[in-house]
């Protein structure tokens, strides 16, 4: 337990937002707010990437370079570590106007910087380690110049280039070794290490957190039925859940939240098949997701990809719902085998219909592992001794 009279550091967030809103977002807005419940003075620096819309075209031409260093982050970022006095700089995204800069506006002020890895864009210019339908780590085991045989960054060869270049010449200038970071789950640090890009001492595991609203509903009043959150895509395995559907009894019901390019396939197939035990429910607010995950038999995630730190999997917990999730990357690394859920081939329709025949109950043990690792107070605890940590190292 941290006590509460210990004086706590005054720390500033960075954070570039891209175009479109995401889970960073969230994560970004629930750890100030955390920190600042917990005593910490919080300050927050952000950049948005729809600024990238207003530039002028010098400034298109300079974005490669900018994005390597941007000289206005760097100066305001210094500004504010010294006007406010800030003690840890906590990093999240650098993605395209905020850069590396903010790392040497840490560096030059004395300070201890932390960087939350929340995807694989250190090691993959793609951030997914994904192409073409299958996982690719050709970027690890050769090189980074490998992402231009393939364009990975936004089928662009020219952002591609950028993105390769930007990592190339600060691994070669040392910047990445002097950070601290945070990965979300041991899968995430055991990628960093395997790169020998990183030291290892520097790299620490504490996942996102959600918040718990209720006692989890016992299995035995749960609803004969499993739930899909989620895009409606080939990465998460939408093809594969939905055939693997087919050949499940119609006791059995599968409810789809979501919407995306898949979403017309989804429709036509089940319409073609035949097939009345799934229900398409399209978008949906979260409060109803969350709803359905706590009265479901479980939670299902075919995903095809590492995936950054699925969410969907702390919250099915959060309720003692279990997961059904491919043994692949995060997901996998998230699920105890038999225990919290059940891990399967990501190719597999099979080894879906098979866990949806073995499911029991393993509500404690799901709602077990949230108390341990993905409350509030838990992960709040985690993160002050990363910050005390690094302080204590600079």
């Amino acid at each position: 337990m941290i006590l509460e009279t210990v004086e706590k550091q005054k720390v500033l967030i960075v954070h570039n937002y891209y175009q479109i809103p995401g889970g960073e977002d969230t994560v970004v807005a629930n750890e100030k707010r955390l920190l600042e419940e917990h005593g910490h003075e919080v300050f927050l620096y952000t950049r948005n990437n729809q600024e990238l819309n207003k530039l002028s075209k010098i400034q298109k031409i300079l974005l490669p370079v900018t994005t390597i260093f941007n000289l206005r982050t760097y100066r305001e970022v210094k500004n504010i570590i010294k006007e406010k006095n800030i003690n840890i700089v906590h990093v999240h995204n650098t993605l395209n106007l905020i850069s590396p800069s903010v790392y040497y506006a840490a560096f030059h002020t004395h300070k201890p910087i932390v960087q939350t890895v929340h995807n694989f864009r250190l090691l993959c210019p793609g951030a997914t380690f994904y192409r073409d339908g299958e996982v690719c780590e050709e970027c690890l085991e050769k090189n980074i110049w490998h992402a231009l045989k393939y364009n990975c960054y936004r089928n662009s060869k020219l952002q591609t280039a950028a993105s390769v270049i930007c990592t190339v010449i600060h691994r070669l200038i040392g910047t990445y070794k002097k950070l601290n970071y945070i990965c979300l789950t041991e899968f995430n640090r055991n990628k960093l290490i395997q790169s020998k890009k990183f030291k290892e001492e520097r790299i620490y595991i504490k996942p996102n957190y959600v918040g718990a609203d209720s006692i989890p509903m016992p299995y035995a009043k749960r609803k004969n039925c499993y739930v899909y959150a989620g895009r409606l895509e080939p990465l998460k395995g939408t093809e594969i859940l939905v055939k693997a559907w087919e050949k499940i009894g119609t006791e059995d019901k599968l409810i789809l939240c979501g919407t995306g390019p898949m979403e017309a396939w989804c429709k036509e197939y089940i319409q073609e098949h035949g097939i009345t035990n799934i229900v398409m429910l399209g978008r949906i607010p979260n409060t109803e997701v969350r709803k359905i995950i706590s009265e479901s038999k479980a939670l299902i995630l075919p995903t095809q990809c590492y995936e950054g730190f699925p969410m969907t999997v702390a919250e099915a917990y959060s309720v003692g719902t279990p997961v059904i999730g491919s043994d692949l990357g995060n997901t996998g690394d998230l699920i105890l085998n038999g225990v919290t859920g059940y891990k399967v081939n990501r190719h597999s329709e099979e080894a879906i219909v098979s866990a949806i025949k073995n499911m029991k109950d393993m509500v404690q043990e799901c709602y077990g592992y949230y108390q341990k690792y993905l409350t509030s107070e838990s992960n709040y605890e985690e993160l002050y001794k990363i910050y005390c940590k690094i302080e204590g190292d600079n």
